[in-house]
């Protein structure tokens, strides 16, 4: 009885370690096509500076990558915290950029809803870090 228990906690830790080589391969696909090939419903491509508005566009990529990364391995829920928190500001910039280059009035919208969000759920998680009720 208790072998079978390891083996399925063993079957268990062997799927989990599947889903994750499969998700960081279907991200390395998104990611590599949209650095290949950037969609181009997404601007239009008379604008003046759209270099520039590419370039931006692929920092975020990154900046998204790298926040994700301090997500998942994060040493400390504090750090993890923090890359929520920057997550939700890369978020707001790519609102911003969309925006711009597609003269679409919502996107303003979005960030500013997701902004408020990102607020208000920074306070929670400190407020719960900290060991604090939330109506304190």
């Amino acid at each position: 009885m208790n072998q079978g228990n390891k083996q399925g906690l063993s079957d268990s830790k062997g799927l989990r370690r599947v889903r994750w080589v499969f998700g960081i391969i279907a991200f390395a696909c998104c990611f590599g096509i949209i650095i290949l090939q950037p969609p181009s419903a997404l601007y239009y491509p008379h604008l003046p500076f759209m270099g520039f508005f590419k370039r931006a566009f692929y920092i975020l990529l990154m900046s998204f990558s790298i926040c994700l990364y301090r997500i998942v391995k994060g040493p400390t829920p504090p750090d993890r915290i923090v890359a929520v928190d920057i997550l939700g500001v890369l978020i707001v910039g790519f609102c911003a950029l969309m925006n711009i280059t597609t003269h679409r009035s919502w996107y303003i919208d979005i960030g500013i809803a997701w902004a408020l969000q990102s607020f208000i759920a920074a306070l929670a998680l400190a407020k719960y870090l900290e060991g604090r009720g939330l109506d304190e």
